[in-house]
């Protein structure tokens, strides 16, 4: 092998080098927008906690002013919830079985 596969050799090394260049550029511009996609995300939520966190302050103090105990409401709601996923269940169940 003289010195022309050598350069053929070279040349190949260099061709994938480059391609290796080109996909690692691709995947830092890939990396760097979902970090920016996550930052807004994050700061969507964020902002939605706090909305959501003001809500439920309005909601309790309106609760307040009728006398409505929110705990009990809460707790209604996830015994309801509770008995409606075990009838869900008890549903599938029975339709599973037939």
């Amino acid at each position: 092998m003289g010195l022309g596969g050598t350069a053929k050799k070279l040349k190949k090394v260099s061709n994938m080098a480059e391609d290796l260049y080109a996909k690692m550029n691709e995947v830092i511009s890939s990396v760097q927008s979902l970090e920016e996609d996550l930052e807004r995300t994050t700061e969507q939520v964020d902002h939605l906690d706090a909305e959501v966190a003001q809500q439920r302050a309005l909601l309790e103090a309106i609760a307040d002013e009728q006398g409505i105990d929110v705990e009990t409401v809460l707790a209604d709601l996830e015994d309801g919830e509770s008995a409606e996923s075990s009838a869900d269940a008890d549903g599938a169940a029975a339709a599973d079985s037939a």
